[in-house]
């Protein structure tokens, strides 16, 4: 196929035509009724030839930006190796993938099964501390999200899991880094809490120092299973390997997914524990997963590994964070009827705004002004600002003027 011309003359109308009406019309509404042609670290080409910076990073698959030249190599050479492997057989990829989780995660993280999507990972996560606890209570956050398959999909928001009752039972939920509301909901049928580490589809919402430390303390009170949900938040979003670190606090079970992929080879990952791995030496081949830990995605999220976890990387991170700090800040500064707060771990960035309708309008012209941004689903007064990890220091600086020019434009919509 001539895919050139077939993403520039005849690509938009088959999606809306084979894929999704629907979504098309909230493209169009939104303004990003294009096709993705030519992609290159930050840069996204539409099929006119225009380029977009891309921060929204689909929540962390592009930390290392689209087409990664190292990732992408290290595919290749692994082409001549191996395949995706049998999912029922012992794999030498999934072992060192394994190993090196265990040597990187906190504490006595010890054990991965691996799968394809986070919300497969986070059902797993789920099954296990059931499995374990033979209780049946799963408690989350309002506004968390954790997926879209079964189990993660119980655990978030209504406006995702409203038309598709009834759910799984036993799933409840209380408001994040609250640990009072946590303490009073949780007892002894209680199986699990998960949360995010910071919830980003609720806007980047940044938990109170105690919270975690806290939710540690009632799960080793109460026997519960600590799960995090890191697929958004880990992998050096924050300026830190994993964002649970700064809290000094070892979860049970960590969910990771999305950047593990390398924006090449979709991989996720349920590390766990040595206790909880009694179930499993019982029940070895309870769960399985047949394209989960591929050994060609192992080989890809070897090199994500190796890259991610260089101090001198998470250094840089950090560094490109305080920038966009020093920015937004100024335009704050300018616009403080819009922008009402933002809140910040390195380049994970939620922009508080004043209500839902800027959120949209936000959206809508920041890819005017050549950025892709979106709002926070389940706070659609928030936008989320998530660029790739490798951003170059000029390439923020035309971030930070596109929200400048965007905010000038929606300054006619205050009243």
């Amino acid at each position: 196929m001539d895919w050139e011309k077939y993403l520039k003359e005849e690509a938009l109308k088959d999606y809306e035509r084979y894929v999704s009406p629907g979504k098309y019309k909230t493209y169009k509404l939104l303004g990003f009724d294009f096709i993705p042609t030519k992609r290159d670290g930050v840069w996204v080409y539409d099929e006119k030839g225009r380029r977009y910076v891309n921060c929204r990073s689909s929540g962390g698959v592009f930390n290392f930006g689209h087409k990664p030249e190292a990732i992408i190599n290290e595919l290749k050479e692994a082409l001549n190796f191996f395949d995706i492997g049998d999912h029922l057989l012992a794999s030498g990829a999934r072992a060192a993938l394994a190993k090196k989780l265990a040597e990187l995660t906190p504490g006595d993280i010890q054990y991965t099964v691996f799968g394809v999507s986070g919300g497969e990972a986070i059902d797993l996560g789920i099954k296990l501390a059931r499995a374990h606890t033979r209780r049946p209570k799963i408690i989350s956050a309002l506004g968390g999200y954790h997926g879209h398959t079964g189990f993660a999909l119980a655990t978030g928001d209504d406006d995702f899991k409203k038309y598709f009752g009834p759910l799984a039972p036993g799933f409840v939920q209380v408001p994040f880094g609250d640990l009072k509301a946590l303490e009073k909901e949780m007892d002894e049928t209680t199986a699990a809490v998960i949360f995010e580490t910071i919830p980003a589809t609720y806007g980047i919402k940044i938990p109170p120092p105690e919270f975690f430390p806290g939710v540690r303390k009632l799960c080793d009170k109460l026997g519960a299973v600590m799960i995090i949900d890191e697929v958004q938040a880990g992998l050096g979003r924050t300026g830190r390997l994993w964002a649970i670190e700064e809290y000094n606090v070892v979860p049970d079970i960590m969910v990771f997914g999305k950047g593990l992929s390398g924006a090449i080879y979709p991989m996720s990952a349920t590390c766990f524990r040595p206790f909880l791995n009694q179930f499993f030496e019982e029940h070895p081949f309870i769960h399985i997963s047949t394209m989960g830990g591929s050994e060609l995605g192992c080989v890809v999220t070897l090199k994500v590994l190796e890259m991610t976890s260089k101090p001198e990387f998470l250094s840089e991170v950090r560094r490109k964070g305080e920038l966009f700090e020093r920015g937004l800040k100024d335009i704050q500064k300018r616009h403080p009827r819009l922008v009402k707060e933002v809140r910040q771990k390195g380049l994970m960035i939620g922009i508080g705004l004043p209500d839902a309708k800027f959120g949209f309008l936000l959206t809508a012209t920041l890819v005017k002004n050549s950025v892709i941004a979106l709002f926070a689903h389940n706070d659609p007064s928030a936008m989320i600002i998530m660029p790739p990890l490798i951003i170059k220091d000029e390439e923020i600086s035309f971030v930070l003027d596109a929200l400048e020019k965007s905010f000038i434009e929606l300054e006619k919509f205050l009243p």
